[in-house]
């Protein structure tokens, strides 16, 4: 009665648990590709099926007692092979692999003779997106069936500049379009994470009230546009870097203005940012 109450929940008991710990856990042979365990099999399932009998003592409350034993009992029922098939099956049968920035591998047509590495990462990628057998710590995986995915922002290199026989087997291209001041001001304000959030966050830990208003909103989304088609177009990063010049002064002063509240509007923008928003050194916005 007491116990279902919740009297006990704060009562001192011992526990004798299965040792959860494998000392040969990830333990791989010298000189071997992580996974392959070194002659072929993995050193911690031979040797550590000698330790899975070992049960280990914890003191504990009541009330922690529940997910202890829950987990105990759940993992008794669980079939680790079955789930690790599965598992396999699913990555063989389901699995995306993205590979970004594809375009740093590409050899420039100047310069191809100084780039026999990037080459080399390109034709050791044709096995895997055309179908190979991967040895993992789990056990092999085909990747005939895994959808492979490669992107970049192609500034300099050309994708026609990938060997032949990658572009061949990545036959599908789409195209992009850069993003726009709306794009930008919905990242600013519908994102979970949203800039805007993350500073006013931060202010709040120096007692500094940061309110951002729709016009200040739509001052950082248009600089940040106007930076990326002068300069460099580098995405929605540059909204940190404008938004990191807007702030710089406040960051700085925080510490000796607890309690005040401050409002970002385009006033406050075009004040921090009055040489960006005229077009002059631009340059000092660049990351």
């Amino acid at each position: 009665k007491k116990l279902k109450s919740g009297e006990l929940d704060d009562t001192l008991i011992e526990l004798e648990l299965r040792d959860q710990s494998n000392p040969f856990q990830g333990m791989e042979m010298p000189g071997m590709p992580p996974g392959q365990g070194g002659m072929g099999f993995d050193l911690g399932s031979i040797f550590g099926k000698g330790f899975t009998g070992r049960t280990v003592k914890k003191r504990v409350t009541v009330s922690q007692s529940y997910d202890l034993l829950i987990q105990e009992e759940a993992d008794k029922l669980l079939d680790d092979d079955a789930v690790k098939k599965a598992a396999l099956e699913a990555v063989e049968q389901n699995g995306i692999v993205f590979l970004d920035e594809i375009d740093k591998v590409t050899a420039r047509s100047e310069t191809r003779g100084a780039d026999v590495s990037r080459e080399g990462v390109q034709r050791d990628l044709l096995p895997l997106i055309e179908g190979t057998t991967v040895s993992t710590k789990y056990g092999p995986v085909k990747t005939d069936h895994v959808l492979f995915i490669a992107s970049g922002a192609f500034h300099i290199a050309k994708p026609s500049d990938l060997l032949p026989e990658l572009q061949g087997r990545l036959p599908i291209r789409v195209n992009l379009r850069a993003l726009t001041e709306e794009d930008f001001v919905r990242i600013l304000t519908e994102t979970d994470n949203a800039l805007t959030l993350q500073y006013s966050a931060l202010m709040e830990t120096e007692e500094v009230h940061v309110e951002f208003s729709e016009d200040g909103i739509a001052a950082l989304a248009k600089i940040a546009a106007e930076v990326n088609q002068s300069i460099e177009n580098i995405g929605a990063r540059r909204l940190y870097t404008v938004i990191e010049r807007v702030f710089e002064d406040l960051s700085f002063n925080a510490p000796d203005r607890p309690g005040e509240k401050v409002v970002v509007d385009a006033a406050f923008v075009e004040e921090n940012l009055g040489e960006l928003a005229k077009g002059s050194d631009m340059s000092r916005y660049v990351l």
